[in-house]
């Protein structure tokens, strides 16, 4: 296995382009010049990617109105981010990345803990991405409560 890639605020973004639910696709070429949000969750429709999803979509007007797009991103397959996206009424692209490259580049995938056993799984991050392309804030090991809110006060200030 590779050395996980160690990202720093202040790094350029690392490129990206992945489907993403609802018939969309992402990609940082589509986001040139654009302040975004991308954050990485464990897996759609469990209950702590639930409530961040559910918070990012309820303040996503507040993110839109300070010029930010928001993109959540796991390993899930397409057809199970639209279930999710349908579930809850997400209204913001939710991509896959099915290779693993990007969580690769973003050094979010790591062994992770759960009652005793090790698995390979996504570290919840969050990047908060400005114009220039430049990572301005890093969130790691997200815990959801206040998380949404913290990461709005930082790009309302970008």
């Amino acid at each position: 296995m590779a050395e996980k890639q160690v990202l720093q605020e202040g790094d350029v973004a690392p490129d990206f382009s992945m489907p993403a639910s609802r018939d969309r696709h992402v990609s940082l070429a589509d986001l040139k010049g654009k302040p975004f949000v991308l954050y990485f969750y464990p897996k759609a429709d469990t209950p702590g990617c639930t409530k961040e999803a559910c918070g990012f979509n309820e303040s996503l007007k507040q993110f839109e109105g300070a010029g930010l797009t928001v993109i959540g991103v796991s390993r899930d397959p397409v057809k199970k981010l639209d279930a999710f996206a349908d579930k809850y009424d997400l209204t913001f692209p939710l991509a896959s990345d099915d290779t693993g490259a990007v969580t690769e580049a973003y050094g979010v995938w790591g062994q992770k803990s759960l009652y005793g056993k090790t698995y390979m799984g996504i570290d919840r991050t969050t990047f908060l991405v400005g114009a220039d392309g430049k990572i301005a804030r890093i969130w790691h090991k997200v815990k959801v409560p206040g998380h949404v809110e913290a990461v709005l006060e930082a790009a309302q200030k970008l």
